[in-house]
């Protein structure tokens, strides 16, 4: 047994949390569209086509935000393929994946969806092998009421009234050497520069996001960061982060150290962008997009970009989550809400199949993967401030990071509700917790709400087709609050949410 403590207090707060880190990821990619989110012929598909089975699960999650349509996808994108009469768009080949696109889930139908889930769209722009020109036409298709022939366009494609689409990525990993069309900090700098100018006069209410470097060990990373804001540092809101985490030595203990990376990784971009405008005696700060992150490594390999012959819709990149897994994710989400200052929306990539928190067989059901539980949880009771935790726990060396607390835990409080949310990481795989929650000036009559663990004795248990309740949250009994005081135990490598509310505002 290890004993911990996290104090809190209602003064020292760290920023107001933007719902938006609660994001997902909906790519043209193996089977996260077709089969996944879309499927007319199955037995739960509305008049739309989309799978009602996936949007219950997809509601249950939680997702505020859904970035769209890619990806690598993207950068070979001709957005006019998918508007207008379904018979009439283009079948095309997908370069990225190596797939056969057949267009027949686009934009307006996107946009259906998420009205249908009541999420925000975040849309993105070519700027591979198309630039400029093409994303003001599309942002004036999307956005401008009317009288004008791309508006008119969109209104005879059924959709009268604009899309009002306000989160816009500009292009995708463009350093990336497996990127179609790469480029040089430089080019590509220029261009979404260039770029923003002009959607920003189409649409002056739109955000930004410029494209950081594709990955933390890229030989580009911070160069590129440092030279694109250098260029369109005015004209832009965010730059972007993209993360996937591994497990390459098979280590549970180094694997969750790499919440401590993504840490540092965060305030480093930080640092960054705020050396560029130091440099322009600017008082503007650039926020974080972490638009792309999740678990991906075991269904890796030299053939995970592709199957032979163009197929459609093949199965790719269909990661199949482990209770360490879920530890992982629970972990990352703790180290977005402790950075809420600078980070303003994240996406976990993808939404369904393609390394997603939820599977779906063709015809068949749909069910959550190992990770949809610390998502959906935080995603439901974090709202209001994210507190400044301050933390009492052993911690254990590792080779991924010198010092890595068994504690990790983040506190968000809702003045409007009264009610706090604690989130905690038990990284000792051995021993349990017993810890010891201070909450000051919260009020001095609290009650518990509800207190949620995600612990299995084994870290490689999954969820699948079959057994789809392996890994599945339990309450806790073993939680006591008293007054401002809470005490809890927790079991060794579980995941845990307690939350609470002020008695005096109920």
């Amino acid at each position: 047994m290890i004993a911990t403590r996290l104090v809190v207090d209602r003064d020292f707060d760290l920023s107001s949390l933007d719902r938006r880190i609660f994001g997902t990821f909906v790519e043209h990619m193996g089977r996260c569209v077709y089969s996944g989110i879309y499927e007319p012929d199955h037995p739960s598909a509305d008049e739309h086509g989309f799978r009602s089975d996936v949007m219950a699960l997809a509601r249950e999650l939680g997702s505020t935000i859904v970035r769209y349509p890619g990806g690598n996808f993207l950068s070979g994108y001709n957005w006019e393929d998918g508007v207008g009469p379904k018979e009439d768009r283009p079948v095309r080949l997908d370069l990225a994946w190596l797939s056969t696109e057949t267009n027949q889930f686009g934009t307006n139908e996107f946009m259906q969806w998420c009205r249908t889930l009541d999420v925000e769209p975040m849309f993105a722009v070519n700027l591979g092998t198309r630039g400029p020109d093409e994303a003001r036409h599309f942002l004036e298709y999307c956005n401008h009421p009317r009288g004008t022939a791309l508006s008119d366009l969109r209104r005879q494609h059924g959709v009268d009234e604009p899309h009002a689409i306000k989160f816009w990525c500009l292009g995708n990993e463009m350093d990336g050497p497996w990127q179609i069309c790469q480029k040089t900090a430089d080019e590509y700098g220029r261009i979404a520069k260039e770029t923003a100018k002009l959607m920003r006069t189409v649409d002056p209410s739109v955000e930004l996001a410029a494209c950081g470097s594709s990955k933390h060990d890229m030989p580009t990373y911070g160069a590129w960061e440092d030279r694109v804001l250098e260029h369109c540092f005015d004209e832009v809101d965010f730059i972007s982060l993209h993360h996937y985490f591994g497990n390459p030595h098979d280590s549970t203990a180094e694997y969750l150290a790499n919440v401590e990376l993504t840490d540092l990784f965060i305030k480093e971009i930080v640092a960054v962008a705020d050396s560029v405008a130091a440099r322009r005696h600017s008082a503007k700060r650039i926020m974080l997009s972490f638009d792309e992150w999740n678990v991906w490594y075991k269904a890796r390999s030299a053939e995970h970009r592709s199957q032979p012959g163009w197929p459609q819709a093949p199965r790719l990149i269909e990661e199949v989550y482990n209770h360490e897994d879920a530890l992982l994710v629970g972990g990352a989400l703790i180290t977005l809400m402790n950075n809420a200052d600078r980070v303003k929306a994240a996406c976990l990539a993808q939404l369904v199949n393609v390394i997603g928190p939820i599977m779906t067989e063709p015809g068949g059901p749909a069910w959550r993967q190992t990770i949809f539980f610390p998502f959906s949880q935080a995603s439901k009771y974090a709202h209001g401030r994210v507190l400044r935790c301050l933390i009492d726990s052993p911690s254990y060396r590792a080779d991924t990071f010198p010092e890595v607390p068994y504690l990790c835990a983040a506190v968000v409080h809702d003045d409007e509700s009264g009610q706090t949310a604690i989130f905690a990481l038990n990284r000792h795989l051995s021993e349990s917790q017993d810890i010891n929650i201070e909450l000051r000036g919260l009020g001095s009559q609290q009650r518990l709400v509800e207190a949620l663990e995600l612990y299995h004795p084994d870290m490689k248990a999954t969820n699948t087709q079959a057994s789809p309740d392996t890994v599945w949250p339990e309450s806790n009994a073993e939680v006591e609050v008293d007054g401002d005081r809470i005490k809890a135990h927790f079991k060794p490598g579980s995941w845990n949410v307690i939350v609470i509310n002020n008695t005096t505002r109920d």
